[in-house]
């Protein structure tokens, strides 16, 4: 694939201390001296009238590079498999997004609020398509290079997208289905010509670097994510210009405690909002580094790497990732640069975070958030770390567990895992489920709103996860989530993956059942005997009645195009729903 050629410089890694705070009303960049969580709690931010990321934070930073007030850290730092760089300071970013921003405009006919899906991979247009649909008020809707024909189609379909961007390689399925989508207009391929597809290179070398960005009104759409179908069909969830623009200000402040010093590497798929979380809005409102390595598919030997070699400050990454991680030899690297380890986007073992440390001297912060959200929850610097807890409330959200009928819950119980929307709705929760009127309706539960997680807080604000909602497993009268029982199936051996679900059952109605994948050492073993064993190791580890009555070895877990395993396909199969 080819790239655009671009302008270099050198990158200058300097102590994390303050930098001059920019000019703005914003107040989104402050040193990182917290003394206690209560200090973090007491963080607010005013909605304005008139908001774009753009403009308001992108540019601001480009001026402050120009007085010399920024560090010369570039914002963005991209290397391919063949240790090609591109790095692009905000101006550079400016000057790219600004061109592509009147292609938009001009050669593909779109007006501000048409919706746009871009499906691309971790390549330096990525970032310049998601800045130029700001520029020009265009809803941008990311999508993975993992989707089929059906799912591109789907996303067509449901969002009523005029213009879709991608590659080559993802052209030939969207050709073949384009027909069924009526209200697309324009096709563009990032990678060369082809029949019926506008040629972004071509259209880029001759595009006018000079456009005014689309005011626009904190309230309007800003992008589409399509939630990843753990549950269901995947649905739309409308972000306005300012919750992600100014609610991730906590997240890259407070949890992944970014300043314009650090260089920050988050291993994320494109199309997921912990993309645009953690390489777009968290760390830019911090004036970070934004660095990215270009990897089709996950390799351990490739980030451990990458650590090693590049001045990667803070690091954020799935905690499957941190699992395969930690059972590599790490005691072969030394990443003299990295400094804060922070994991979102499901649960993390306690075991993975013990081993992690053991090897690299950091502890990794938990932080749990939705596509309808930013942070929700973390484990803040400087905070104390209870190994299997979310860590605290979030200053963006009052959050509390409560009961079905919404009433908040005493410590120490089980309940809905909520946000308070009433009287007055953050500003950094989603919009709402584009087009399903009763979907939005249906979290919300008096004056909460209902993330469809169960959770309990303890004695000390701490936020432990149970699991989703429909995951949960009722058992004799017990009550039990999937993810303590997976903690514990990990501290095994044998163990490489698992996902517990329910399984019916004559006499105590429903019990636990564990999917496993095995480890390769493990595969020739009895099968009778390793499930006894197993058995055992849970009963020692969790309450005894906790443990899986049934036990599968399976070679793969369903998971979404996300990685996300797909428990509510489990468990049909087992009620035989399938």
């Amino acid at each position: 694939m080819k790239f655009l050629k671009i302008k270099h410089f050198t990158i200058q890694i300097i102590p994390r201390v303050c930098s001059r705070l920019i000019g703005t009303s914003q107040k989104f960049y402050a040193p990182q001296n917290f003394s206690d969580y209560e200090e973090i709690r007491s963080y607010k931010q005013d909605q304005p009238e008139y908001f774009n990321f753009a403009s308001d934070i992108l540019d601001k930073w480009t001026a402050a590079e120009k007085d010399g007030s920024k560090t010369s850290n570039p914002a963005l730092w991209w290397v391919n498999g063949e240790r090609k760089e591109v790095k692009w300071s905000f101006d550079e970013l400016g000057f790219h997004s600004r061109k592509v921003a009147n292609i938009l405009s001009d050669a593909c006919d779109l007006k501000p609020g048409d919706r746009v899906l871009v499906i691309l991979s971790r390549i330096p247009e990525w970032w310049m398509f998601n800045v130029a649909c700001m520029r020009a008020g265009l809803v941008l809707i990311p999508g993975t290079i993992q989707l089929t024909a059906k799912d591109v189609l789907y996303r067509l379909q449901t969002s009523g997208a005029r213009c879709i961007i991608t590659s080559q390689d993802l052209a030939p399925a969207v050709d073949s289905i384009s027909n069924q989508a009526p209200l697309l207009k324009t096709k563009m391929t990032v990678s060369g010509a082809r029949e019926g597809w506008l040629n972004f290179q071509a259209l880029y070398a001759a595009a006018n670097d000079k456009h005014v960005c689309v005011r626009t009104q904190s309230t309007d759409p800003m992008t589409i994510f399509f939630t990843s179908g753990t549950t269901g069909s995947p649905k739309m969830v409308e972000h306005s210009q300012c919750s992600y623009g100014l609610g991730l200000t906590i997240a890259g402040k407070y949890w992944m405690d970014l300043t314009p010093s650090d260089v920050f590497w988050n291993i994320s798929d494109t199309g997921w909002a912990k993309s645009a979380w953690s390489n777009i809005f968290a760390p830019w409102i911090q004036g970070s580094c934004v660095f990215s390595y270009y990897m089709p598919r996950v390799n351990t030997t490739v980030i451990l790497e990458t650590l090693t070699n590049y001045p990667i400050t803070v690091f954020c990454s799935l905690p499957s990732v941190y699992r395969m991680l930690v059972l590599c030899n790490l005691e072969n690297y030394k990443f003299k640069s990295l400094q804060h380890c922070v994991g979102g986007g499901e649960p993390l073992s306690p075991l993975v975070m013990e081993q992690w440390k053991a090897n690299t001297g950091l502890d990794i912060y938990e932080g749990f958030g939705q596509s309808e959200t930013v942070l929700v929850c973390g484990a803040f610097k400087g905070m104390k770390i209870k190994p299997g807890s979310m860590g605290k409330a979030s200053p963006a959200y009052d959050v509390q567990i409560v009961d079905a009928d919404g009433n908040v819950l005493p410590p120490d119980q089980e309940g809905n895992f909520a946000i308070r929307i009433a009287p007055h709705r953050p500003f950094y929760l989603f919009t709402h489920y584009t087009g399903d009127p009763e979907k939005t309706a249906s979290t919300q539960r008096g004056d909460f709103y209902l993330t469809g997680d169960r959770a309990i807080k303890d004695k000390e604000d701490y936020f432990w996860f149970v699991g989703r909602s429909d995951d949960v497993i009722l058992s004799s009268g017990y009550r039990i989530g999937p993810f303590e029982i997976e903690n514990a199936l990990m501290e095994h051996p044998a163990v490489v993956e698992s996902a517990v679900v329910s399984s019916p059952d004559p006499v105590r109605g429903e019990v636990v059942k564990a999917f496993i994948v095995l480890s390769p050492a493990y595969t020739a073993h009895d099968p009778e005997t390793l499930i006894k064993e197993i058995q055992e190791h849970v009963k020692k580890v969790t309450a005894p009645y906790k443990y899986p009555r049934k036990i599968e070895f399976v070679q793969q877990l369903p998971k979404t195009i996300i990685g996300k395993v797909r428990r509510n396909e489990l468990r049909n199969k087992e009620w035989g729903k399938a």
